[in-house]
């Protein structure tokens, strides 16, 4: 049975200070930022007021309550506006605070403060801080078969984020960003401008391998981390929460839509387009000897029929699809990707910058994104 979260996103420009921060803290003083907020929700069959009309609803809805924050000073409405403070006052607002109805089947809130921070908050209500980080390296996969790209030395610009769940740790304070940052610099030391099969424990460097090896040598220092995300290319790369391995591998689809149950006098009821953002997601065991879940090269060559049927082509017009909203294409986005790799448990289709929908096999508590 698939299921499926409808998501929007909206930016806030706001300054702040937050006040619960030591004297000569930066954050102490008076700044700002191009804030972003996610919401993800399970909703209800005829809460639109169209069928394929959810993301558009979802996407007022969180306008609506964010709205108050937007080119304002945000300690005028919560004494300290940290990114979690800043998500449970808009989940209060989402569940009805704003005078509007309460949103049904809320999974999970964002709020990032930069495009390498921010926290989510999931279906039980903890926060994840996450924190982004890059380092520059080189590699090779000794035990790819012969003439395959990935046995030659190159490298990457590789990224990692942490995710920690507040809620998991017995400190008394708050995990902030400071926190992460001194606890990842040892590691960034061991890693930047390095080769990666010459450290001990990434003999066989795959991102799969790449994600435990961070796992396993910051867990003992952070217990609250929750999930471990790398970056092998801007288009792939590999989760680890301690127990599994996922991949995932994005593609951009530029197509046109149109949605035919929308009303005739509404924008999305004519021909229109998007450069669409395609995740496909995959669980499976590491292979023992090539040390990943599945080869990012045969996930791209094996999808490919798929993406060309696709890309640059009115979806309106394809008789596979019943409609052109993003939930609908990625139900049969995930339907035909798991005919070509099975391996395949989600697929995430977004329109625009947050705004799209995520259909999974899975459970949505594993939904933190990437």
């Amino acid at each position: 049975m698939l299921l499926t979260l409808h998501s929007a996103g909206t930016g806030f420009e706001s300054a702040c200070h937050i006040p619960a921060l030591p004297e000569g803290h930066r954050a102490r003083g008076l700044h700002g930022h191009s804030y972003f907020a996610q919401a993800r929700c399970a909703l209800p069959s005829g809460w639109a007021p169209f069928a394929g009309g959810e993301v558009s609803r979802l996407r007022e809805r969180l306008e609506h309550a964010a709205a108050p924050l937007d080119h304002a000073l945000l300690n005028d409405h919560l004494p300290n506006p940290t990114d979690e403070n800043l998500a449970r006052w808009l989940q209060k607002r989402l569940a009805g605070g704003d005078g509007q109805p309460p949103l049904p089947g809320l999974q999970q809130l964002s709020v990032y403060s930069t495009a390498h921070s921010g926290v989510d908050l999931d279906g039980r209500g903890h926060a994840h801080v996450w924190r982004r980080y890059r380092f520059q390296s080189a590699h090779w996969l000794p035990h790819v078969p012969a003439g395959h790209k990935c046995g030659r030395l190159h490298g990457h610009g590789f990224e990692v984020i942490l995710h920690a769940n507040q809620d998991l740790g017995e400190r008394d304070y708050a995990l902030d960003y400071d926190q992460l940052d001194a606890l990842w610099a040892p590691l960034h030391f061991e890693l930047n401008y390095r080769c990666l099969n010459e450290l001990p424990g990434l003999e066989n460097p795959t991102s799969e391998m790449l994600s435990r090896w961070i796992w396993q040598r910051l867990k003992p220092e952070l217990p609250e981390l929750s999930w471990v995300t790398v970056y092998e290319t801007g288009s792939s790369g590999a989760n680890y929460d301690g127990a599994r391995f996922r991949i995932w591998k994005e593609f951009k689809l530029d197509s046109a839509v149109q949605l035919k149950r929308a009303p005739q006098d509404h924008p999305l009821a004519g021909v229109h387009g998007h450069t669409f953002t395609l995740r496909l997601h995959l669980q499976a065991e590491l292979h023992q000897l090539l040390g990943w879940a599945v080869d990012f090269g045969d996930v791209k060559d094996r999808f490919n029929p798929v993406f060309k049927r696709l890309d640059h082509h009115p979806l309106h017009l394809d008789p596979a699809l019943s409609d052109g909203d993003c939930a609908t294409l990625a139900a049969h986005l995930l339907r035909e990707a798991r005919a070509v790799l099975p391996e395949t448990d989600r697929v995430d289709l977004f329109e625009t910058r947050g705004c799209g929908a995520l259909v999974t096999l899975g459970d949505t508590q594993e939904l933190i994104p990437v």
